[in-house]
């Protein structure tokens, strides 16, 4: 299984494909299978704004469009063009409601400077209270 730092660095090394000519801030997500496989997702803009993709959800995408269902963890790296990171960068509210779907409560979320400076906490506890596949079960 693959380790907090090494996910990380895949976050780091996407982030460099970003798409980003209006915000400039480039973000890179690395994220688990279950089964062990990582997918890349970094944010692609657009000029009408809406069509924007952020990372979180590019590499879920990417990951459903292969067939993995189950996540057990996800690093998101983001900052500014040709600067360091100095915030954590956290999922926006629709990317954290699109991965409680596949990760539930339960899902790491890794927030990451660097691959030494970072913090881990839950989708549980980003979402409090998520709306999910268990909502709308009979």
């Amino acid at each position: 299984m693959m380790d907090d730092k090494a996910l990380i660095s895949a976050a780091f090394a996407v982030r460099e494909n970003a798409y980003t000519p209006y915000s400039h801030f480039k973000v890179g997500a690395a994220l688990l299978g279950k089964s062990g496989k990582v997918y890349l997702g970094c944010n692609i803009e657009n000029a009408s704004f809406s069509p924007t993709i952020c990372a979180e959800r590019a590499a879920l995408a990417q990951a459903v469009s292969g067939g993995e269902r189950e996540f057990v963890a996800i690093a998101i790296v983001g900052s500014l063009e040709h600067q360091k990171n100095t915030l954590p960068t956290s999922p926006c509210g629709v990317c954290r409601q699109a991965l409680f779907e596949f990760g539930g409560n339960a899902l790491r979320v890794i927030l990451a400077k660097s691959e030494e400076d970072y913090q881990v906490c839950t989708l549980g506890d980003l979402l409090p209270l998520g709306f999910g596949p268990q909502n709308i079960e009979p």
